[in-house]
C-alpha cells in the first residue's frame, strides 16, 4: 500500500523530490524497482518519466541491477510504453535503456518483449520522422545494438524488422545524412549518426540471410561511391572507411557493379584517400585493395585517354600508396599471415598498377604530351618512382 500510494502521488513532486525519494528507498527499503514501476504506470509528468527511464537505464549498467529489473514482473513492458511517449528527453532515455540491454545476457528476454509488430514499427518510425538529433542518434544506435546481438536476439527481432523494411529506411537515411555534407548544411553533430547508419548497415551485409539484399540495393551502392569520393573526408573519416568496407562486401556478391566504377576516375582518388585514415584498421585496408583489384584489372583496358587519366590519380597519390605499402611491411612482418586473402588483394592491386603504368609508358611521347596538355598532368619521374616501390612490394 505504501509503495502504490508513493507512486500515486509522486507526479506531484519536484523532481529534486522525486530524485531524493528513489534514493531513499535504494538505501532503506530496497523497493526502488517497484517504485519505478509504479510511477511509470501513474506519472502524468513527462520530466518524471524521463527521469525514471534515466534511473533505469543507469541501473542496467550494471549485471546485477540488470537481471533484477528483468525479474521484476511488468517492469520491461512498461519501459516499451514510453516508446509510445511524444516527448522527445523520455524517447531518448527509452532508447538508451533498450540498447543498454541488448549485448547483455538478458537480451533474449527484451527481444522477445520487443518483438511484437507495433513495437518495432513504432521505432522505425521514430528512427525516419523525428527531427531531434540526440534521438535520431539514440534510435539508430539502437538498431545498430538489434544488428549486432546475438544470434538468438537477431533471429527474433531482423525478420519482422526486414519484413517492415528496414533496409529501405536505412538508405534514406544515408541519403539524407550525405546530402547534409556540403559546406552550407555541414554540422559535426551530424557525422557520428552518419556513421551509425552505416555501421548498422554493414552489420547487415555480414548477416547471411541478409546481405544479398543489401548487396543488391544499387541506390545503396551509389551512395557508398558518392562519400567515397567527398573531397573533404577528414572531418566524417571513421564514416569514409566503413563506406569502403561496405564497397567490398558489396563488389564480393555484386561483382558486375566494379564496371561501373572502374572508368570513375574521382572515385578511385576518393579511394586511394581513405588509405590514410584506416592506417590502424587492417580490415578496412584489405577492403580497399579488395576494391583496388576489382577496378585495376578493368582499367588496364581502357583507351589512351582513359589511360593517362588514372595514371595521373595514381601518381597523384602515389605517397599515399608508399604509405600504405610501409605500414603493411610492417603489419607482415609482426602478423603470422593469418589472412592469403589480404595478401593476394593487395598483389592483385599492386600487378594491376604495374601493368597500368608499364602500359602508359609504352604510349607515344607526342600523345602523352597532348593528354597532359588537357589538365591531366603525369610526371614521367613519379610513374618510375611508383613502378618501381611497386614491384619491390609485389616480388616479396
Amino acid at each position: 500500500m505504501l509503495i502504490g500510494r508513493i507512486a500515486f502521488h509522486m507526479h506531484m513532486f519536484t523532481t529534486q523530490v522525486f530524485r531524493g525519494m528513489i534514493k531513499f528507498y535504494v538505501q532503506v527499503e530496497n523497493f526502488a524497482l517497484e517504485v519505478l514501476l509504479a510511477t511509470l504506470m501513474v506519472s502524468k509528468s513527462a520530466r518524471i518519466t524521463e527521469i525514471n527511464l534515466g534511473i533505469i537505464g543507469n541501473l542496467a549498467c550494471h549485471d546485477v541491477s540488470r537481471k533484477k529489473i528483468t525479474t521484476t514482473d511488468g517492469l520491461i513492458g512498461a519501459v516499451l510504453q514510453q516508446l509510445f511517449l511524444d516527448d522527445t528527453a523520455c524517447l531518448c532515455e527509452a532508447c538508451r535503456l533498450i540498447t543498454l540491454f541488448l549485448p547483455s545476457n538478458e537480451s533474449g528476454f527484451l527481444a522477445e518483449a520487443l518483438q511484437p509488430e507495433h513495437i518495432l514499427c513504432r521505432i522505425l518510425w521514430i528512427v525516419e520522422n523525428t527531427l531531434n538529433i540526440q534521438l535520431l542518434e539514440k534510435s539508430i544506435n539502437l538498431l545498430l545494438a538489434i544488428a549486432e546481438s546475438k544470434q538468438d536476439v537477431v533471429a527474433i527481432l531482423l525478420p519482422p524488422l526486414i519484413k517492415l523494411d528496414l533496409p529501405r529506411s536505412l538508405v534514406d537515411l544515408l541519403s539524407v545524412e550525405i546530402s547534409k555534407l556540403t559546406p552550407e548544411e555541414r554540422s559535426p553533430e551530424r557525422y557520428s549518426i552518419l556513421d551509425s547508419i552505416l555501421q548498422t548497415v554493414e552489420a547487415l551485409s555480414v548477416i547471411d540471410d541478409y546481405s544479398q539484399e543489401i548487396c543488391s540495393n544499387k541506390e545503396l551502392f551509389q551512395l557508398l561511391v558518392q562519400l567515397i569520393k567527398h573531397p573533404d573526408k577528414a572531418e566524417f573519416a571513421n564514416s569514409c572507411v566503413t563506406a569502403s568496407v561496405l564497397t567490398a562486401n558489396i563488389l564480393t556478391d555484386a561483382t558486375d557493379l566494379a564496371l561501373e566504377i572502374s572508368q570513375d576516375t574521382p572515385f578511385l582518388q576518393g579511394l586511394l584517400g581513405v588509405f590514410p585514415f584506416a592506417s590502424d584498421d587492417i580490415e578496412a585496408r584489405s577492403a580497399i585493395w579488395s576494391i583496388l583489384a576489382r577496378l585495376l584489372v578493368r582499367i588496364q583496358k581502357t583507351d589512351p585517354s582513359k589511360l593517362h587519366q588514372h595514371v595521373s590519380v595514381l601518381t597523384s597519390k602515389s605517397e599515399v600508396v608508399e604509405d600504405e605499402l610501409l605500414i603493411c611491411n610492417v603489419d607482415d612482418s609482426s602478423e603470422d599471415h593469418r589472412s592469403s586473402t589480404k595478401l593476394t588483394a593487395r598483389t592483385f592491386a599492386l600487378n594491376g598498377i604495374v601493368e597500368i603504368l608499364s602500359r602508359w609508358r609504352t604510349l607515344d611521347d607526342h600523345m602523352k604530351g597532348a593528354l597532359s596538355m588537357e589538365g591531366c598532368y603525369v610526371n614521367e619521374g613519379d610513374v618510375d618512382k611508383m613502378l618501381h616501390y611497386c614491384c619491390k612490394y609485389t616480388n616479396k
